[in-house]
C-alpha cells in the first residue's frame, strides 16, 4: 500500500488534484482509498432516515451496508484530532493507493499543492521546513521563493503528477508504525 498526504492550506485545490487523480490512477490499474481531514463538524447521513435516528439515539457507531456500499459512522464523546494512522488501519488493506487530504502535520511522505497565489501573512510554506514533502504541486505562474530543491509537478495535469507518483511509489511505501508496550514488571 502507498500512502500519500496532499498538503496545502485551504484554496490551494488539494480536493480539485485528488479528484482528477483518481481515475487516472484507476486506469493504470490502482485501487485508490481517499482519507478526508474535516475542519469542522459534518454530517453525511441524512435526518430522518434509520442511521439517522440510531446515531440521534445516541449509538456509538453505526455501520450501514447495502450490496454496494459500506458506510461506519462513529460518534466521538468528546473532540479529539484524530490519527491519519488510525484511520489508514481502518482502511481495506488490498488498495494500492491512499491518497490523504490535510493532515498537513503529519508524519506521511507529502506532495505541497500550492495555490496560484501566494500564502496570506502568517501561513508558511510547508517545504522549506518540512522533510516529509516530496514534492510541490504548482501553477507553472507561480515562483517559489525559496527555489523548492525537490520536483515541480504541474498542478493543472493530473497524468503527470500521476506518472511521477507510481514512477517513485517506493517513496509512498507505507509502514504502520510501531507501538511498543513496556513492561514495568521487567
Amino acid at each position: 500500500m502507498q500512502v500519500l498526504c496532499f498538503a496545502g492550506y485551504s484554496g490551494s485545490g488539494k480536493t480539485t488534484l485528488i479528484e482528477q487523480l483518481i481515475p487516472v490512477l484507476i486506469a493504470h490499474g490502482q485501487r485508490v482509498s481517499v482519507i478526508k481531514h474535516a475542519h469542522h463538524r459534518f454530517d453525511i447521513d441524512t435526518p430522518g432516515k434509520d442511521t439517522w435516528r440510531h446515531r440521534q439515539a445516541g449509538a456509538y457507531e453505526v455501520l450501514a451496508a447495502s450490496d454496494q456500499r459500506v458506510v461506519l459512522m462513529r460518534e466521538l464523546p468528546q473532540a479529539q484530532e484524530p490519527d491519519v494512522h488510525a484511520l489508514i488501519a481502518q482502511l481495506d488493506s488490498r488498495v494500492d493507493w491512499v491518497l490523504v487530504e490535510g493532515f498537513k502535520n503529519c508524519d506521511l511522505p507529502k506532495l505541497e499543492v500550492l495555490a496560484n497565489t501566494p500564502e496570506p501573512a502568517g501561513k508558511p510554506l510547508l517545504y522549506p521546513q518540512d522533510a516529509a514533502v516530496q514534492a510541490v504541486v504548482h501553477s507553472a505562474a507561480r515562483v517559489l521563493n525559496p527555489p523548492p530543491g525537490l520536483p515541480l509537478l504541474p498542478r493543472d495535469e493530473p497524468v503527470v503528477v500521476a506518472q511521477w507518483l507510481l514512477a517513485h511509489s517506493a517513496r509512498f511505501a507505507y509502514t504502520p508504525p510501531c507501538v511498543f508496550a513496556i513492561d514495568s514488571a521487567g
